[in-house]
């Protein structure tokens, strides 16, 4: 699927390196946003908020935001969090926000907890031979 949202848009939330692509934070946004978020539910406009906000998780992620930056002994604390999944910024926290129906919630507590995806089958234990006889 084509991704939702731009680099103008991303860049209207967050400060980014020019010298850094925002393609692939995008494209992983939209790979997630696309799998958790039903189509029918959102309009366009929201998937796109959504996907906004999450790539610009994945691009804080890789690119950490500064809380202060220091003139004397040259130094800066980064914005950081010690955890799993869409916690870690305040995008990703956001990015939750807005899906409303909870996708990306329930990814992320599978994040966290380490889950894999549980898909629901049937499995046939009885007899395949019917002899009613012999019932």
């Amino acid at each position: 699927m084509a991704v939702r949202t731009t680099e103008e848009a991303v860049e209207g939330i967050i400060e980014v390196d020019s010298s850094i692509s925002l393609t692939p934070f995008i494209e992983t946004a939209n790979a997630l946003v696309t799998s958790c978020c039903d189509d029918t539910v959102y309009t366009a406009a929201q998937l796109e908020l959504v996907e906004r906000w999450l790539a610009a998780h994945f691009y804080a992620i890789c690119d950490p935001r500064a809380v202060s930056e220091h003139a004397g002994p040259v130094g800066a604390t980064y914005q950081s969090r010690v955890d799993l999944g869409f916690h870690v910024t305040h995008y990703g926290q956001q990015a939750m926000a807005l899906d409303t129906e909870g996708g990306l919630a329930a990814l992320n507590r599978r994040i966290v907890k380490g889950e894999k995806k549980i898909t629901p089958s049937i499995s046939w234990l009885g007899i395949t031979d019917w002899d009613t006889d012999n019932i």
